[in-house]
């Protein structure tokens, strides 16, 4: 007669414990949310565009404890407008996740302004799990009418400097 462990209802116990002890991945000590949000923009730009004023930051990469950020879902853009308060103008989605090639820089074209007034925006960045960053840097603009682009007719070459003499 086999012993009491061989008779085939101990082993399958003993690998499901086995399997269990194991656990399921990774072990690290939990973070405070403070640590787990986004890092701030802080290169938030605008300039004159022919359609109104464009914005452009740079593709945020990094948690607030410096972890890499994989789960960048959307960001904010709050505008204030002739010094008043600033209010949300709109939510841009962060669509390529699951891409090879990721977007490196986001720009956005605000064309509900108008010639001659002020400005100010900011960008908050968003995860998937609704964690939200500090307000960008804060830049302040008057809509102009953007520089000309270019043209043959009126195009001049810079004088070149001369050559040092050996």
């Amino acid at each position: 007669m086999k012993p009491r462990f061989m008779r085939g209802t101990i082993w399958p116990l003993a690998i499901a414990a086995a399997i269990a002890a194991a656990g399921c991945g990774v072990k690290s000590e939990p973070l405070a949310p403070g640590q787990v949000l986004p890092a701030r923009i802080l290169n938030l730009r605008a300039s004159a565009a022919p359609g109104g004023i464009e914005l452009a930051w740079p593709r945020p990469t990094h948690y607030t404890n410096g972890n890499i950020m994989y789960d960048l879902s959307d960001f904010v853009i709050l505008r204030a407008a002739g010094g008043g308060p600033m209010t949300p103008l709109v939510e841009i989605p962060v669509t390529d996740q699951e891409r090879i090639q990721i977007q490196r820089e986001f720009t956005y074209l605000d064309n509900e302004t108008k010639l001659g007034e002020g400005y100010s925006y900011v960008v908050i960045e968003e995860t998937s799990d609704g964690y939200r960053s500090l307000p960008s840097n804060e830049v302040e603009i008057v809509r102009s009418k953007p520089p000309p682009p270019p043209s043959p007719k009126n195009f001049a070459l810079p004088t070149p400097s001369p050559l040092p003499a050996n």
